[in-house]
């Protein structure tokens, strides 16, 4: 729901500086509350296609053009004459300033859309996710799981492999060791597959209970309307112009869903071990993403002209206050949320000296001084802790496997 919000927010700005604000705000969030699980990994790989789409969306503007009229020309290309068929495309030409300002906006949307995508990838957990969902989707629930896991375990595997060939001293860089890296990815893959079926075979998913015909029709009615009039509402809301129909058609869909998924939940035979409760973090997490959003669409009506800079005229963009405080708020996960544990991080160990000879063995040695602490009083307890002050003698070195003989 957090990132959601914030994918939100940054489709409803072409703003640089608002976006690369966004970008900030969800990237410290991953830094400091992600944990060491393979898909956690997966927010690099998120960030550099991020980039990789805004390359190819300039490199499009610079080679085909921009529909975006404009007076300043960076450079004329030579143009590529087309048959009559293919009117309205051009290749090479003139290109303008504006036209490639206008590009620059719209590919930093999609990158921070990617960001927000990758976000969610990074910090949800797909077991704590399918665990959440109710059970009337527990089969799609289990297929986006799937789905989700499946774009981090192979950076995972990707990563693994183009380490353990760094330590063979094999090149782990360019085309020939892409193609030797892909196949043991698809190996693994297709062992964590099939791995996968047979443990979800075990588990008993995919069977039903028997629900009357009439329940069904209904439930698929309701079901597939209300999600129908989720994603048109959501459209509403995220367009300029739907601003009057989205909000009630939102409503009504949510309202059809819901009940369509406590119908379904009726043929669902699975059991719920230890089932996710939403505590009072989970809500505070889950409002910050939302009141992004909401701040966003409504600074759309104080403040559009801060929201969309101008690429005809140029324009600088300038930081517009309100909107910046707004996004700021996507910060809460940050404080709210909890410390995750990583590996090696847990309760710290025994200190050295004395702390560390509290066992068994330091046990048995003072229970031994006690009781040899006879008639001779003090002598026999000094002797007893000059004994356990004595350096231990050093263990007697092992025979080389090979020789047999005492290595030095």
């Amino acid at each position: 729901m957090w990132a959601l919000g914030l994918a939100t927010a940054a489709s409803r700005t072409t703003n640089p500086l608002l976006l690369g604000l966004l970008a900030g705000v969800a990237g410290y969030v991953v830094a400091v509350r992600r944990t060491d699980a393979p898909w956690a990994r997966s927010y690099g790989a998120f960030v550099k296609l991020g980039l990789v789409v805004l390359g190819i969306r300039l490199v499009f503007a610079f080679v085909l053009g921009s529909p975006i009229p404009g007076t300043h020309t960076l450079v004329t290309l030579p143009e590529l004459p087309l048959p009559d068929w293919a009117k309205g495309v051009r290749v090479g030409g003139r290109v303008t300033a504006e036209g490639m300002v206008f590009a620059l906006y719209d590919g930093l949307k999609l990158a921070a859309l990617l960001i927000c995508v990758g976000a969610a990838n990074a910090l949800a957990n797909p077991a704590r996710l399918l665990k959440s969902l109710p059970g009337a989707l527990y089969e799609v629930g289990v297929a986006v799981v799937v789905a989700m896991t499946f774009a981090p375990n192979l950076v995972a595997d990707v990563q693994r492999l183009r380490a353990a060939r760094r330590l063979r001293g094999r090149p782990d860089r360019g085309v020939k060791a892409l193609l030797q890296v892909g196949m043991p990815v698809l190996e693994g893959a297709l062992e964590r597959s099939v791995a996968l079926a047979a443990a979800m075979d075990a588990r008993g998913y995919g069977r039903t209970a028997q629900v009357p015909p009439a329940v069904r029709r209904l439930t698929s009615m309701l079901t597939l309307g209300g999600l129908l009039g989720v994603c048109a509402g959501t459209y509403g809301l995220l367009g300029d112009s739907g601003g009057g129909y989205g909000l009630p058609l939102l409503l009504v869909g949510l309202v059809a869903a819901l009940a369509g998924l406590w119908l379904g939940g009726r043929r669902s035979v699975r059991t719920r071990y230890r089932p996710e409760s939403w505590g009072v973090r989970a809500w505070l997490v889950s409002g910050s993403g939302v009141a992004v959003a909401a701040l966003m669409i409504a600074a759309n009506g104080y403040a559009p002209g801060a929201l969309h800079p101008s690429a005809v005229p140029l324009t600088a963009p300038v930081l517009p206050l309100w909107p910046a405080l707004s996004l700021l708020v996507g910060l809460v996960p940050a404080v709210v949320a909890p410390v995750p544990v990583r590996a090696g991080g847990g309760a710290p160990t025994g200190r050295s000296g004395s702390a560390g000879s509290s066992g068994p063995s330091a046990v048995a040695r003072a229970s031994g001084s006690s009781a040899s602490a006879g008639p001779s009083g003090s002598s026999a307890s000094s002797a007893a802790s000059a004994r356990r002050s004595a350096p231990s003698p050093a263990p007697a070195p092992a025979p080389d496997p090979f020789t047999k003989e005492p290595t030095q």
